[in-house]
């Protein structure tokens, strides 16, 4: 299954007998919270899933975006109507990052079947799809998580795979290279890491680059198919739409989730600066 959808591809199958479930996941770094706007106005049928308390646990030791807790977060998505076997589609804001965790959360949780609106709300109102502020009552789902079904790292197997494979740093160039951590403890990258930010895979309008240029770009960093690719970048949010974008160019990747924010918390980590992978 293709990782993302059209807005025309999405009004086409809500119209059909079976349409699929939606997860509205609007969210913003430091806020404000999504609800309200969600509340403003949403694609019919469309749950609200909260990113800092459904998609993550409590920040802490293990970064700003922890995994959740499985009862927790399957919880939620029952709540929200997902089952085994009913599609989802996932959108937000537009930017699509917090779509995207929520698409990498699903198939880590063991959901074979769920895709990101490519381009979020913006592209869906292009297309001129309709908003409601009604509340969607869905009926609880059936979904059991299932951890594990999509690779993981933690700090060590991250700094490992820097050495012998590929792992992207998603983030801003100028945070990769150290120049400025307005958010973390101190600047710079895991040393072997490739500067890869999460912005230059999106068209001006906000929906991904043709999976042909993606493939481009990132053979040229060293990501094609066969090859053991890692990603990484603030907290596990802006990644996840690496990865998201990786898969729609046919390059599997493991997901560092504590990213950056895990890494740089302790002081014996080295952290390497600069332009280069280090």
């Amino acid at each position: 299954m293709n990782a993302i959808i059209s807005a025309s591809e999405l009004a086409s199958e809500l119209a059909g007998d079976t349409p699929p479930v939606l997860l509205d996941v609007r969210w913003q770094l430091g806020g404000p919270p999504g609800r309200p706007e969600y509340e403003a106005g949403h694609l019919p049928g469309a749950v609200y899933v909260d990113l800092d308390t459904e998609l993550a646990g409590p920040a802490g030791d293990a970064g700003r975006h922890p995994l959740p807790d499985p009862e927790v977060f399957g919880d939620a998505m029952r709540a929200a109507g997902v089952s085994k076997d009913r599609e989802v589609v996932v959108y937000d804001g537009g930017q699509g990052w917090a779509a995207a965790r929520a698409w990498w959360l699903l198939r880590w949780a063991g959901h074979e079947s769920v895709r990101v609106l490519d381009g979020g709300l913006a592209a869906w109102r292009a297309a001129g799809g309709e908003l409601t502020d009604e509340k969607a009552a869905p009926e609880p789902g059936d979904f059991t998580v299932a951890p594990g079904a999509v690779p993981v790292l933690n700090a060590d197997e991250a700094a490992a795979l820097a050495r012998r494979g590929v792992l992207l740093d998603a983030r801003a160039a100028e945070r990769y290279r150290g120049d400025v951590e307005p958010i973390d403890r101190v600047g710079g990258h895991i040393p072997g890491a490739r500067s890869a930010p999460t912005s230059e895979n999106a068209a001006p309008d906000g929906t991904l680059r043709p999976a042909a240029e993606l493939a481009e770009r990132f053979a040229a960093l060293g990501a094609v198919p066969g090859a053991e690719v890692g990603v990484y970048c603030g907290s596990g949010v802006s990644a996840a739409h690496e990865a998201l974008a990786l898969a729609v160019a046919g390059v599997p990747a493991a997901l560092y989730v504590g990213s950056w924010s895990e890494w740089s918390s302790d002081p014996s980590r080295p952290v390497a600066t600069g332009p280069e992978a280090g």
